[in-house]
């Protein structure tokens, strides 16, 4: 059963805390000053830097097999007696097991688009000044689409052939597949896979749960 201080409602916040956390812990430590806020959802004003988090599933999302509800058993996958703990109480998988899904997370994911519709929109909104005005814009993307390195350099041509003519546009992409976080450069057309171990991935969730 859910403690009674945490919210059942949909809340994006949970995922943009887990961009930040991962972000510091990651990629650099200049993202610590970062504040979760509303378009762009993460932003240090003193340093310029704006990014907007969001999600991609793939094409035929069939989420709703890895749903974890509170009628359903425990599912058949390795997840320790703790792991399972955690996601019946605070409602939450990401982090925790590729292939499940909490019951609050759901609706995030079920309204997810695949990673190029995404792209398309963000793209666009960066270039009216929906996501106001930085120095520094990022894209952070937690996928379902399982990219391959191939895939990642392919949206990295897509995403740069969009916004080449836009004044305002994206300099970094973060796309996060739980064990594994790619650093897109978008100004030289490169990036960096950095691998995240089981133990980092269950403390940026735990970090993230807390309010």
């Amino acid at each position: 059963m859910m403690d009674e201080g945490l919210n059942s409602k949909f809340d994006t916040n949970f995922f943009e805390r887990y961009a930040r956390i991962s972000l510091v812990d990651l990629v650099d430590k200049r993202f610590t000053g970062l504040k979760n806020d509303d378009r762009p959802d993460l932003q240090d004003v003193e340093l310029g830097i704006g990014i907007e988090v969001t999600r991609a599933i793939r094409e035929n999302k069939d989420v709703a097999h890895a749903l974890i509800n509170e009628i359903a058993g425990r599912p058949v996958v390795d997840v320790s007696e703790d792991e399972w703990i955690d996601m019946t109480k605070y409602g939450y998988g990401y982090g925790i097991h590729d292939n499940l899904i909490g019951k609050i997370e759901y609706e995030y994911w079920s309204a997810a688009l695949p990673l190029k519709r995404i792209i398309e929109s963000k793209v666009r909104k960066v270039a009216d000044g929906f996501y106001g005005d930085f120095t520094e814009y990022g894209l952070y993307v937690f996928s379902k689409e399982n990219l391959t390195n191939r895939m990642v350099h392919s949206t990295i041509s897509y995403i740069m052939e969009l916004q080449k003519v836009n004044e305002k546009k994206y300099t970094y992409m973060y796309i996060s597949q739980i064990h594994e976080m790619f650093v897109c450069n978008l100004e030289h057309a490169s990036f960096d896979m950095i691998q995240i171990t089981k133990e980092q991935c269950r403390k940026f969730y735990h970090e993230a749960i807390i309010k």
